[in-house]
């Protein structure tokens, strides 16, 4: 029976059939998984806006040089890894939300301390730091 209602108990069923807790090492376990899959979220999102923010800064042509309109058709293997790191993230961040509607109350709080510890790891870094690449271009 799927609970429709917050509930704190150890007996849990997680993405599939199969992944079922009747035990507290079992359920233990698995908001351990929860856990650590999230914080891999932060870490995956963290190395996808770096790989973005590299690639871009590599292609971007001067500013003389840019068009009004962006050519079509273009694809580098740069933009193809980004694509590819962002469909794994957007596949882990929906395997999290649909583990968090298993309506288990310590599903829930694994899956946002794992986000939380993983974006203090892995992206609190990113706020406020403003990225300059021309030095020359301040002034």
């Amino acid at each position: 029976m799927m609970h429709m209602t917050l509930y704190w108990g150890i007996k849990v069923t997680l993405l599939f059939d199969s992944w079922k807790t009747d035990s507290w090492p079992s359920y233990l376990l698995s908001l351990l998984a929860c856990f650590l899959l999230s914080s891999f979220y932060q870490y995956m999102e963290d190395r996808r806006i770096r790989f973005k923010a590299l690639a871009s800064s590599r292609s971007r042509p001067s500013s003389l040089d840019v068009p009004l309109l962006r050519s079509k058709g273009r694809f580098s293997p740069a933009k193809f890894a980004a694509a590819i790191l962002f469909g794994v993230n957007s596949a882990i961040g929906y395997l999290l939300m649909l583990a968090i509607m298993s309506f288990n109350g310590g599903v829930f709080l694994a899956i946002v301390l794992g986000l939380s510890v993983g974006y203090l790891l892995f992206r609190s870094e990113d706020d406020g730091v403003v990225v300059v690449e021309d030095p020359c271009a301040c002034s």
